[in-house]
């Protein structure tokens, strides 16, 4: 399904993605897990937002240990989610809705139970012997390094078939492929090429950093400080500098492999980076217009927040990029909402809409969590109703991923807030009815309301959406930045991160006048702006 009409090819960058997590975003037939139909069922809602790509999370074949990002089958749709034809009539109604469809491409590992691990671990000289990472062991028995799992121990599974260990990056039954032979960098451009003739428009690529490693197996050495933005402080992950295991040079030509393909299609990519140096890794990955579209990174997904912080990310990539771009995501199906993560346990919708509008306003691609259009909080589990395989093991210094996973609220006043009509897999939150979209819809203040209108006002203004960046010193906890393009005079944007009224002079703005539309409260006299709590001010230069 080759796309031959003309189109702009960087459309992408002044789009906003909307990621959909299926198992909790509708659930259509009663088994308590969202699926394809659902999303379909729900088309119309995503639209309605002012949105552009609805990135799902897998739906693929997969024994579901790690809920779909262990896949047994790339090329079909687990039952529990639907099947190839609800697929199809998902895109069909995405695009007649204006909606372009990305899903999820996890090629850096397989679940065990996929006929291609199968067979490779029946034998030392199978056809498939080297499509995963195997190695004897060392001397005495023990793992070939000291590689290690983001979810908890060794990165290496003894296989009592072969005699021999294989890698893991993740959970041991998610082993790694071997992307040195080029039949397994084959068989993924297959497998995308299978979507992509489906209509798809494009591809979130999981865990990309991880296609390759380092041939020699050579051991990490010791990082410099512990990363604890990638994996929680309890997690020895971080104590390791992962030269070796991730972040490797021939990722780059495999990349540009992926591109060709999508460039076939006028598809598009983004890719997951979550490398020890990210801001580095993204630049390399979206260079030149020859890799990924895009990348994001964890570095606006961690618990610290502050003026300087997101600052000194959005200028250490724009330092670094020249043609690539970001998406810059607060929120996704990996970490803590935003609204408890940055704006604690009592946040208010005036947090909820200022970090809405802040996303929106950095250059780049923002991408939306579901749910944070109806400023939800995270989710309070009790152990037993834990699911997240990365939960039960660190547990209870940390949480793990369920939080932020639990069924989106639809109807207040139906039961499990209208997700299901049967206890759903992971509990609904009892903070989220208030905020069902039915609740939501009757306030024309309300987090959605506003979301929609901070969407459709964003794409009337050609300086957010093309503009170059530039950031001004203001104190603490304010941020004051400017969007600029050749020809149209300059935007001026603050925002107050804090809970408290704050007064702050920017000279800059003192020819600017204000905006409105945004829907956001600050004001100014002359050179001073006035910011109510977690308030923003928009103002254009005026013309000389």
């Amino acid at each position: 399904m080759k796309k031959n009409v003309l189109h702009n090819p960087d459309w992408w960058r002044e789009a906003v993605i909307y990621q959909v997590y299926p198992r909790s975003f509708k659930d259509s037939n009663g088994d308590g897990i969202g699926d394809l139909p659902g999303i379909t069922e729900k088309l119309d809602y995503i639209a309605s937002l002012g949105v552009d790509i609805v990135w799902i999370s897998p739906f693929f074949t997969s024994p579901m240990k790690d809920f779909g990002y262990d896949v047994a089958d790339y090329c079909d749709v687990d039952p529990l989610f639907g099947t190839l034809a609800d697929f199809d009539a998902l895109v069909a109604r995405a695009h007649e809705l204006g909606l372009k469809i990305m899903i999820d491409q996890v090629l850096s590992h397989t679940a065990e139970t996929h006929p291609w691990f199968i067979e490779s671990r029946s034998s030392r000289n199978n056809p498939k012997a080297d499509w995963y990472v195997w190695s004897d062991p060392s001397p005495d028995g023990t793992p070939p390094n000291n590689w290690l799992s983001i979810f908890g121990g060794s990165a290496w599974q003894w296989d009592t078939r072969r005699c021999q260990y294989y890698l893991h990056n993740f959970l041991t039954s998610q082993p790694d492929m071997n992307f040195h032979h080029p039949d397994v960098q084959s068989a993924h451009l297959s497998n995308m090429r299978f979507w992509l003739e489906r209509g798809v428009d494009g591809f979130r690529m999981d865990a990309c950093i991880y296609h390759f490693h380092d041939e020699e197996l050579r051991n990490n050495p010791v990082a410099a400080k512990q990363n604890t933005v990638n994996v929680a402080a309890s997690n020895p992950y971080g104590m390791q500098a992962h030269v070796y295991d991730n972040s490797r040079p021939e990722n780059l030509e495999f990349l540009e492999q992926v591109r060709f393909l999508l460039d076939e299609y006028q598809a598009i990519s983004i890719g997951e980076v979550g490398a020890d140096d990210a801001l580095e890794v993204m630049a390399q990955y979206t260079e030149g217009g020859r890799r990924l579209h895009m990348a994001y990174s964890f570095n606006l997904l961690t618990a610290e927040f502050s003026a300087g912080h997101i600052r000194r990310q959005v200028e250490a990539f724009e330092a670094r990029v020249k043609e690539g771009g970001a998406s810059w995501s607060v929120g996704n199906h990996d970490v803590a909402r935003v609204m408890t993560r940055w704006g604690g346990q009592h946040a208010s919708p005036e947090f909820a809409k200022m970090i809405l509008t802040l996303q929106l306003t950095l250059k780049g691609t923002p991408c939306l969590y579901q749910g944070d259009e109806l400023a939800l909080t995270e989710a309070q589990l009790a152990y037993e109703d834990l699911q997240d395989p990365v939960a039960i093991t660190f547990w209870p210094e940390s949480k793990g991923r369920d939080g932020c996973r639990t069924p989106l609220p639809w109807d207040s006043d139906a039961a499990y807030a209208g997700f299901s009509s049967v206890k759903p897999w992971l509990p609904v939150s009892a903070d989220h009815f208030s905020l069902a979209v039915n609740e939501q819809e009757k306030n024309p203040d309300s987090s959605l309301h506003f979301a929609r209108r901070i969407l459709r006002w964003r794409k009337s203004i050609p300086q957010l959406l093309r503009g170059a960046i530039r950031f001004y010193d203001l104190p603490e906890p304010v941020i004051g930045l400017s969007r600029d393009l050749p020809d149209a005079p300059s935007m001026y944007v603050a925002f107050n991160l804090s809970a408290e009224a704050i007064t702050v002079e920017w000279p800059q703005v003192q020819d600017a006048i204000a905006l409105s539309g945004h829907g956001l409260a600050g004001r100014k006299d002359g050179s001073m702006l006035i910011l109510p709590p977690y308030g923003a001010w928009f103002g254009i230069k005026r013309h000389s």
